[in-house]
């Protein structure tokens, strides 16, 4: 069978054509930039206010930022479901995905949260960083922890809002927290407050009230939108344990691959920790920039999964394969011109996180050489998440497993320490990960051929 689905009330245009992509990779790529935005706007006012406390900063988010993600990868059931339902001309039942979602992601957030507080400062200790980075990273730490439930919480809402086709819904919500988000640094970070703190922890603080104005934004979006009750949005519904059990399927596969890619990530902070202070606050910089770049792919990679789940709730290869096509091609051209704009001027960019010269000379190469890393690591999310969306959940968790733990983590070592190449060494490790994964990802999906998940337009 290949005809579209039932057209969904929000849907202005066909599934998997080109401009039903655009019109929801917008405002979920600006969902997502709204996400870096929150860390640029940290990274950048404690950056000018201090590189030490960057440090801080940066190995604060070490631990704190894999568990974010593999909570968010948790959730990502509730965006794949609803598009399911949608493409099955199911949107009522698209409440009690909801309802579930927003209860994984309380109870996950809690336990995090104490997680972290309960080992996070120890493990830092525990890594072989200098005493004095390890206590100012391990105090932030124990700040970003605090807020984790409310940010998992507002995913949920923004996947489901995503998956019916109203991103900007979340784009609004995420832009206005991150006004909250600079208002609380540019008065909290140089010390301001009447608590007088500042710096790294203080700046931990201004995320605590920007996330918790993110939900309550959004929670108004949910009462506010006409559409919330007929779908289900309050109402008990029927337990259905097979839905339940492809929800949580589909979030323990994600919540794995994302605690897999972040967790190597943040761990390259460790990495450039064991090189000195200075190391450590360039990569911060770099890693912000490239956050900022990939927020487009992400976006990009978001609409994509929901066309796809819709394709497969309609019983459509056709619509599965266009949707996988036009999400790659969009991704590519994109990152070209991204990466075209940080190759113009890499010092330039640094400059803006703090002043330092020798700050500046460390992080300006390291931006030159991401750019090569870009698309490669556009295109292998684009490709993950088309997979899950496709119900084959488990091969972009063992490829970001062989490719960010087997393949980055020892190269980024041997070329940074052994081979005395620093932060360039860290750069060259993620390049070639990132090549590896987007191969691996992208020929897995067209290897499928025309299988779709059995009983989709169930969503069993």
């Amino acid at each position: 069978m290949t005809s579209a689905h039932p057209s969904h009330p929000d849907s202005g245009e066909p599934d998997g054509s080109l401009g039903e992509l655009l019109r929801l990779a917008g405002p979920i790529a600006l969902s997502r930039l709204g996400i870096m935005g929150m860390g640029l706007t940290d990274a950048i006012v404690v950056g000018q206010y201090s590189a030490t406390e960057l440090g801080y900063h940066a190995l604060g988010w070490s631990l704190t930022g894999p568990v974010l993600y593999g909570g968010i990868g948790l959730l990502i059931g509730v965006q794949v479901m609803t598009a399911r339902l949608i493409g099955a001309d199911r949107p009522q039942d698209t409440g009690a995905v909801l309802r579930r979602g927003l209860s994984y992601a309380f109870w996950l957030g809690v336990g995090f949260t104490l997680a972290l507080l309960l080992i996070g400062d120890w493990a830092l200790h525990h890594v072989g960083l200098e005493e004095s980075l390890a206590d100012g990273g391990g105090a932030a730490l124990k700040v970003f922890a605090l807020s984790i439930t409310f940010y998992m919480l507002s995913d949920t809402l923004l996947f489901w809002f995503e998956a019916h086709g109203k991103p900007e819904k979340g784009t609004i919500a995420m832009w206005a927290a991150n006004v909250v988000n600079l208002v609380l640094n540019l008065w909290m970070v140089p010390g301001h407050s009447p608590f007088g703190i500042d710096g790294a922890i203080a700046s931990g603080w201004a995320t605590f009230g920007a996330r918790l104005s993110l939900l309550l934004f959004l929670l108004a979006f949910l009462i506010s939108w006409d559409r919330s009750r007929p779908y289900g949005a309050y109402a008990r519904a029927p337990r259905d344990p097979p839905a339940e059990r492809e929800q949580r399927r589909i979030g323990y596969a994600s919540g794995a691959s994302f605690l897999i890619e972040g967790g190597s990530f943040s761990g390259l902070n460790i990495l450039a920790g064991w090189l000195g202070t200075l190391v450590v606050a360039a990569w911060a910089v770099t890693l912000n920039v490239a956050g900022i770049v990939f927020m487009i792919p992400l976006g990009l990679a978001g609409a994509t999964s929901v066309l796809v789940a819709r394709g497969i709730g309609a019983r459509s290869i056709v619509a599965v394969r266009r949707a996988f096509r036009l999400g790659l091609l969009v991704t590519a051209a994109v990152l070209v011109l991204l990466s075209l704009g940080v190759w113009f001027d890499p010092a330039l960019i640094a400059r803006a996180y703090g002043s330092d010269p020798a700050l500046i000379a460390l992080a300006a190469p390291a931006l030159l050489l991401s750019c090569l890393f870009f698309l490669a690591d556009g295109l292998q999310v684009v490709g993950a998440n088309a997979l899950r969306a496709r119900g084959d959940v488990w091969w972009p968790t063992r490829m970001h497993f062989i490719s960010y733990i087997v393949v980055m983590w020892p190269i980024a070592y041997g070329l940074a320490i052994p081979l005395g190449m620093g932060l360039n060494g860290i750069v060259w490790g993620v390049i070639i990960a990132s090549l590896v994964s987007a191969t691996a990802l992208i020929w897995r999906f067209y290897a499928l051929g025309e299988r779709l998940p059995e009983k989709a337009g169930d969503v069993h």
